[in-house]
């Protein structure tokens, strides 16, 4: 009868498990860009690794028809977070970030040549967002603004870009 006791005491230790925190299984996010979409057709995606519960190490590619427009019509670069809500990997987040985008620049000289250059920099900058969660930690909402300096701008360019996201994203 101790025999039996002790083997399902045993078992039943193995069963449970105490644990401070919750244990997360979803460490990798795909996102989209649906305010960037719906305002300019533009389409951005994103994906995003936790590697702890409160950073992350991600990747951006953007795509856009228009290389006219004012980001251009295609970028890709990386980006670290730090969260600081309450909940792990959710809430005020600040980013650093790195772009590369292309775009193109028209420019009509006397009405009579039409050139068309084709161009690219590399930006750098800072930006500030928060996230929203679902309690089965699978979609999530977030909303994210930056500023970016323009490593080597043509003398046409502006210094500074801006970035921007209503973004709508899966975790698996």
């Amino acid at each position: 009868m101790k025999n039996l006791v002790l083997i399902v005491l045993l078992l039943s230790s193995l069963a449970i498990q105490a644990q401070a925190y919750p244990r997360f299984d979803n460490n990798h996010e795909l996102k989209f860009n649906a305010g960037l979409f719906l305002a300019t057709g533009s389409v951005e995606g994103s994906y995003e690794y936790f590697f702890t519960e409160d950073t992350s190490f991600g990747g951006t590619v953007y795509f856009d028809n228009d290389a006219t427009d004012y980001n251009g019509d295609f970028g890709i670069g990386p980006n670290l977070r730090a969260y600081f809500g309450y909940q792990p990997r959710s809430g005020l987040f600040v980013e650093a970030f790195g772009l590369y985008y292309t775009w193109d620049e028209e420019n009509l000289q006397e009405n009579i040549n039409f050139r068309n250059q084709n161009y690219s920099t590399i930006a750098l900058g800072l930006g500030l967002g928060n996230k929203w969660v679902t309690p089965s930690d699978n979609f999530t909402l977030e909303i994210y603004g930056g500023v970016g300096r323009n490593v080597n701008p043509e003398e046409f360019q502006d210094t500074f870009m801006f970035r921007g996201a209503l973004a709508i994203g899966f975790r698996f």
